[in-house]
């Protein structure tokens, strides 16, 4: 039996150990002890206690598994990553880091190892539907928007963060790119705020963010391209007061005679704020469209998610949604069917059509189903 490990046992790496636990051998390492209990004491998961900003006691741990999954907080993705592939071992990253790490390709082709990176909802989802319909069709526009929220609105965010409340953060202050006319244009985060009617979830409303990543260098024939995310109504008006003010400066101020940094306490504040408890009710919804010519007819694809949270096995759908992707990219990786060497962004893995097929498939047998439409234009 081939074997697994996951760094990070949060949210979206315990859904991950979950489901790779019925087929393959799995280790899940954290330095958070009770996540680490969870897993061991309910499931066939071997767990330890690891850190792994320590170089040696990473490469130690990983050196008898057959593929690593990265589900570490963007901050420490990229040393990360760098040490997984010195090592000579296959990896699927879900850490989001903020870094390009494109240029990674050389080092992973002469360590012989496969990456998969940004392989998650989204990021992941819409550049594997990108890079399949890039193949067959001229897109003229391309664009995505996703959130994941609680069922229950609660005073006064009226949000839940499913991972790290840093990497929140981070989605609304980094500027946002996105590609017009062929060129790419930089605008604030939380920019071009619209309101959105979606049949399951009421209106929402979306902003501008960086969620494109790879894709604006990977399929540059695309002339739009546009991501966006979404929140219940309201809430992107009450970050935009906190960041006018500044409470997500990083730059220190002084209170009673201490230096502190004002973003290092909103994140603390907000951490509590928004946790999302175990138990709790939220749902992913996402929107991905693709219009464009495909063999002489111009028409519009939409792809539709809505998901919920897993009562059963009390997974998040944010970290079903996340999690089974990467877990679909291990499950490829370790049964041959996508076995190139280099730096892999999901729309270069989405290209091949089994790989796009194969992807969509696992995730509809998790009962996560991402609904397909397609109307001529």
């Amino acid at each position: 039996m081939k074997k697994i490990i996951i760094l990070g046992a949060g949210m979206v790496g315990k859904a991950m150990a979950i489901d790779l636990s019925t087929d393959y051998k799995v280790k899940s390492v954290d330095i958070d002890v009770e996540s680490l209990n969870y897993l061991s004491e309910n499931y066939e998961i071997e767990t330890e206690i690891l850190d792994v900003t320590n170089e040696k006691a990473l490469s130690d741990v990983i050196q008898n598994f057959d593929l690593v999954i990265s589900a570490v907080p963007g901050f420490l993705g990229l040393q990360t990553m760098k040490n997984v592939i010195k090592n000579k071992k296959d990896l699927v990253d879900i850490s989001f880091l903020p870094e390009g790490v494109l240029d990674l390709d050389k080092m992973a082709k002469e360590n012989g190892v496969t990456v998969i990176m940004d392989c998650g909802v989204a990021p992941g989802v819409p550049n594997i539907v990108a890079g399949y319909h890039n193949e067959n069709m001229k897109i003229d526009n391309f664009e995505y928007m996703v959130g994941g929220l609680p069922k229950i609105r609660t005073f006064p965010f009226e949000y839940k963060a499913p991972f790290s409340p840093c990497d929140v953060i981070e989605e609304y202050t980094r500027p946002a790119r996105f590609v017009e006319n062929s060129k790419i244009v930089v605008k604030p985060a939380m920019s071009d705020l619209e309101l959105i009617d979606f049949e399951r979830a009421g209106t929402l409303e979306a902003f501008n963010s960086d969620g494109l990543r790879s894709l604006i260098y990977t399929l540059n024939n695309i002339p739009n391209m546009k991501e966006k995310t979404l929140r219940f109504p309201g809430h992107i008006k009450m970050i935009q007061a906190f960041k006018a003010a500044g409470f997500l400066e990083t730059k220190p101020v002084k209170v009673k005679g201490k230096e502190v940094i004002p973003f290092d306490v909103t994140s603390e504040i907000l951490f509590n704020a928004w946790k999302l408890n175990p138990e709790d009710r939220e749902f992913t919804i996402m929107r991905i469209t693709v219009q464009g010519v495909e063999s002489g007819v111009k028409k519009e694809i939409v792809y539709d998610l809505f998901d919920e949270y897993d009562p059963i096995e009390k997974l998040s759908s944010m970290a079903r949604t996340t999690g089974f992707t990467a877990t679909a990219a291990a499950d490829m990786i370790l049964n041959m069917i996508f076995n190139e060497k280099g730096m892999f962004p999901p729309e270069l893995v989405g290209k091949n059509p089994e790989c796009y097929k194969y992807i969509l498939s696992y995730l509809k047998e998790r009962n996560i189903n991402y609904i397909k439409t397609e109307r001529d234009l």
